[in-house]
């Protein structure tokens, strides 16, 4: 009989001892849901990338604030039709643009669907704040609105630096990337770009021909060398050029027919800004350029004065499509 009582206290103590070890397991599942199975919603805020920062940027004598960014944007107003290009491309929605001189190829912009906000150097403020955008984009040519534009609301410069071109359209694809969600595919697409620019540079390294980059307008012209606005024909797709001595500006080198005779290129790249703004593409630039004196450099001898798309190259450049559209522009002529 005591050996009977003796066996039931020792079951009733190992029964208690499993029942306190199973309470203490319940509790850690329960300490380790409260960390690591927190609801839904607290994961999300955990993982979404907003709000975000974007720090200040200079660009030339123009100071443009750090701007923040508390959600994805809805209404988005972009002026640069270059950025223009990478939303588009990434297929990021927009809201308003300037539809005076939209480019072509983005003509789907200048339709009903969007709002006018004014001409690229004249924004309609009032057409602007009645839209109540989330973000405005602009770029050197709206610098002098740059303050009346942040009343409205948060405005980030995206414009390209010419002295450091490939890592500036890098960054601002980037940049479209991130606020957008589109990362994955911002880099893919720059990544087919920068092969595109190694296809062009495997015929220009190679290449002996130097080559001279000028704007047209209204019958005079200006010529642009590395650095400068055009520049990324020499610094990034490596073709030679024929004077390495134009200052680099944004405007050119004022330069003369007799200037490009005696420079001699065996390309000549012309720019058509009157092609580029003008109604229907109203020009007398090839007619003013194609003259005696300038027919006596080796690129008109053996026709090698190549037009460039002006949409493109004056309206547009810094997008992915339009960087693209240059790049094999060029390399047409190395072919």
């Amino acid at each position: 009989m005591k050996n009977w009582k003796f066996l039931t206290v020792l079951m009733a103590m190992m029964l208690l001892v499993l029942a306190a070890c199973g309470t203490k397991d319940e509790a850690k599942k329960e300490d380790k849901g409260s960390t690591d199975n927190k609801p839904a919603e607290e994961k999300k805020e955990e993982t979404t990338a907003y709000p975000i920062t974007i720090p200040a940027i200079k660009n030339g004598e123009e100071t443009f604030k750090e701007v923040t960014l508390d959600k994805m944007p809805e209404k988005v107003v972009v002026f640069d039709y270059g950025f223009l290009d990478t939303l588009d491309a990434l297929d990021v929605k927009v809201a308003g643009v300037p539809q005076k001189s939209v480019p072509k190829y983005l003509s789907k912009y200048s339709g009903k669907d969007y709002v006018n906000v004014g001409a690229l150097k004249e924004p309609d403020f009032e057409a602007i704040s009645s839209m109540n955008p989330d973000v405005i984009f602009i770029s050197g040519r709206q610098a002098a609105a740059y303050d009346e534009l942040s009343k409205i609301a948060p405005t980030v410069f995206v414009g390209v630096d010419n002295t450091n071109f490939v890592e500036s359209f890098k960054e601002t694809t980037e940049l479209a990337g991130k606020i957008f969600g589109k990362e994955k595919e911002a880099a893919n697409a720059f990544a087919a770009y920068e092969a595109k620019v190694e296809e062009v540079k495997a015929k220009t390294t190679s290449a002996k021909e130097k080559a001279l980059i000028v704007l047209g307008s209204e019958g005079s012209l200006s010529a642009y060398g590395p650095g400068s606005r055009f520049g990324v024909i020499h610094d990034v797709y490596g073709v030679k050029p024929a004077d390495d001595k134009i200052e680099a500006s944004t405007h050119g080198a004022n330069a003369s027919f007799e200037y490009v005779r005696d420079t001699n290129p065996d390309i000549l790249f012309v720019v058509d800004r009157d092609a580029a703004v003008t109604p229907e593409g109203e020009s007398g630039t090839k007619a003013a350029i194609e003259n005696e004196i300038v027919g006596a450099t080796n690129a008109a001898k053996n026709d090698k004065i190549v037009y460039l798309d002006p949409q493109v190259w004056y309206l547009s450049g810094g997008g992915l499509t339009s960087e693209t559209q240059k790049v094999e522009d060029v390399l047409k002529v190395f072919n």
